[in-house]
């Protein structure tokens, strides 16, 4: 049964009580993992409302420390009964932000999608790289970054992203597995209907969002939106043609992840199509 949360504020819009709360359900990562395109998915439910923007209110101290009044204004307005969704991909990395969640509330449902981490360190290298283009800044190539005197660059932030087993510890210390949802990033992008299924039955929600939602656009090549009457897709930094990597290097980030990647699944329960 869906616990209530936390009423920030109450509107009256139109004759009707409207709310500001804080969420019930948080996508806490990862970064470049499909949080962007699952949060847009959700929100045709009409059972739920979402943040639009990152609120980095548990993983920033200097919007923490603005309490939890100013993070409840961050907050769309909703009705009785809608689910309030947040997403900031920082949380699931940062080492403060499971803490400070679990003190707002410790029955809230979490959302957490993963890709094939090889691919999710070259995702994350790609954002960096057509943001230092765009400024005209110089930059290295993918492979030198990640090899450093024949060793696999292991400090490379992108590479400790990645390292889902080590960041779900930290979350798993104060949350039991059945308030985390793990998406599946890699079949949200080949089958988006069969993900969402599985969040609206994890939320408690009745299954709203339909095939005829979603349609494959052949130019963008990825699913875009289809609801109300309007079609809309994900922006154009969504989707970004990653550079060719290196195979020797590729094989080394796929070596190196192994591991952790065996550990992740023993703690979720589940295994996923990776390298």
């Amino acid at each position: 049964m869906k616990k209530k949360a936390v009423d920030c504020r109450k509107i009256s819009m139109n004759g009707s009580a409207n709310l500001l709360q804080v969420p019930q359900t948080i996508i806490i990562g990862v970064r470049k993992g499909g949080t962007r395109a699952l949060l847009e998915m959700l929100n045709i439910h009409p059972g739920i409302v979402v943040a639009k923007a990152e609120v980095h209110f548990f993983d920033w101290d200097e919007n923490y420390q603005k309490g939890l009044g100013w993070y409840c204004e961050q907050m769309p307005v909703s009705v009785p009964g809608q689910i309030t969704v947040e997403k900031t991909p920082g949380y699931f990395t940062s080492l403060k932000a499971p803490g400070r969640i679990h003190d707002m509330s410790s029955s809230i449902r979490l959302l957490l999608i993963v890709r094939d981490p090889a691919q999710r360190v070259i995702s994350d290298y790609t954002q960096v790289l057509y943001n230092r283009k765009e400024r005209h800044k110089p930059y290295e190539p993918v492979e030198e970054i990640l090899v450093r005197n024949g060793r696999l660059n292991a400090k490379y932030k992108a590479v400790q992203r990645s390292l889902y087993d080590v960041h779900t510890a930290t979350w798993l210390q104060l949350f039991p597995l059945h308030q985390i949802h793990i998406v599946d990033g890699d079949v949200l992008i080949r089958d988006p209907l069969s993900e969402l299924q599985k969040v609206e039955s994890f939320l408690q929600l009745p299954p709203r969002i339909k095939p005829s939602n979603l349609y494959f656009n052949q130019t963008k090549g990825f699913y875009c939106l289809h609801a109300a009457g309007r079609e809309r897709c994900l922006d154009q930094s969504k989707g970004r043609p990653h550079p060719a990597v290196n195979g020797t290097v590729l094989g080394q980030l796929c070596h190196y992840f192994r591991e952790h990647n065996r550990n992740f699944f023993r703690m979720v329960g589940r295994t996923f199509n990776w390298c």
